[in-house]
């Protein structure tokens, strides 16, 4: 795969993402996806972990908004008691809808960052206009064949990473390098 799938960072969870990494980066807006980036598809409102977080990020005066591919419905319900700017439909892999984040929140590509769970889609669109991109494991994935064929595409992506970033990102990333892809992807 093209290195602007290859995101800057991985993380295990989206809350061990911390203002203080973010600001020691120089971010200081995040666009962040929805599903499987912060809860399942299933989940139709935020928890009080994901609330938390981004009580957090607006403490430390990292500006956020949801860019996602999903429907509206889907997206306002999520964002109805989090109240932030946002995007669906959005159309990743494609920046479109990101610039336009981008210049709602007076961001620019040195100072913010993509966070997302897939690849093809949230890394490839943050890297395509030049952001960086942080990427963690999907939550729950579909388990369609779509989807299963695109995790299989990233498998290369990620021992990439691990590759280069050594350390304990090969953990990090047993998601899509371990035999428990195939087990838990059915």
């Amino acid at each position: 795969m093209a290195s602007w799938f290859l995101p800057d960072y991985i993380f295990s969870k989206f809350d061990e993402i911390t203002p203080e990494f973010l600001s020691g980066l120089g971010i200081k807006a995040l666009l962040i996806d929805i599903d499987n980036t912060l809860a399942p598809y299933e989940v139709a409102e935020p928890d009080d972990r994901i609330k938390n977080w981004f009580k957090a990020l607006a403490r430390s005066g990292i500006s956020a908004t949801l860019v996602s591919n999903n429907e509206k419905e889907r997206v306002e319900l999520f964002n109805k008691t989090l109240g932030l700017p946002y995007y669906y439909k959005s159309g990743k892999p494609f920046a479109k809808n990101l610039k336009k984040a981008m210049a709602q929140m007076g961001s620019d590509q040195t100072n913010t960052a993509m966070l997302g769970d897939q690849l093809l889609t949230d890394a490839a669109a943050g890297k395509h206009i030049g952001l960086t991109t942080i990427i963690v494991p999907p939550i729950k994935d579909k388990s369609n064949a779509f989807f299963k064929a695109k995790r299989a595409l990233e498998v290369p992506t990620i021992k990439r990473y691990v590759k280069i970033r050594g350390g304990n990102s090969a953990e990090i990333c047993r998601f899509w390098i371990k035999k428990e892809y195939k087990k838990n992807r059915g």
